[in-house]
């Protein structure tokens, strides 16, 4: 019974207007996106093309004097996991919005299964604690159904970001992690670990 359910969904989703091409795609995807896919076949276009512009907008804003360039761990990647939140919330809300963030965090954990890289680190348990806490800010500041001109959306998540609303992890200017106690952590230690000694701070936080 379970396998013909799997079946007709996977069906559903390859029917529901999917090129070859994107079905070529779809078949690249992590097991947690696939199955967020065949439950969401209809708003999987839309969540491609809005991935697609919340990584080429962040990629601009680290050109920037807007926020602290870092798109590992510091405000970039902050900016970039909320915006995209809040363009999926405009676009197939804030259920599918928040679900398809969290296939997102279960890939991140195969791939450090796997020690292959995202944003050239691997990722680890206190990265996805941030990506998830600023997922959650994202869907806040839009709603479905109701968009909000680029650049206002813009320069609002930037402004949740300096006003001290979402997290980044914990780094010196030299960009090396710190401790709570502000002790460097040495890369070696960080290697194939889930959990580690990295922490969280506010996202208004002044590197020393």
């Amino acid at each position: 019974m379970k396998n013909t359910i799997v079946k007709v969904l996977i069906f559903a989703a390859i029917t529901s207007g999917y090129t070859q091409s994107s079905y070529e795609k779809f078949k690249k995807l992590s097991r947690p996106k696939k199955w967020w896919t065949i439950f969401h076949p209809f708003k999987a276009k839309k969540a491609l093309v809005i991935s697609l512009e919340a990584k080429r907008v962040a990629d601009s804003i680290r050109k920037t004097n807007l926020l602290d360039g870092d798109h590992a761990g510091g405000q970039v990647d902050a900016f970039r996991h909320s915006y995209w939140m809040a363009r999926l919330n405009e676009e197939i809300g804030t259920s599918a919005a928040r679900s398809l963030g969290r296939a997102h965090e279960k890939e991140n954990y195969l791939m450090y299964k796997k020690q292959r890289l995202e944003e050239g680190i691997v990722p680890d348990e206190i990265s996805s604690e941030m990506d998830l806490f600023n997922n959650e800010v994202g869907l806040t500041l839009t709603e479905k159904g109701r968009k909000s001109p680029r650049k206002g959306l813009i320069y609002k998540v930037i402004n949740a970001i300096t006003s001290g609303k979402m997290k980044v992890i914990k780094k010196n200017k030299k960009g090396q992690f710190l401790t709570q106690k502000d002790l460097v952590i040495h890369t070696d230690s960080l290697k194939g670990k889930w959990k580690n000694n990295k922490c969280l701070v506010s996202s208004d936080y002044k590197r020393k």
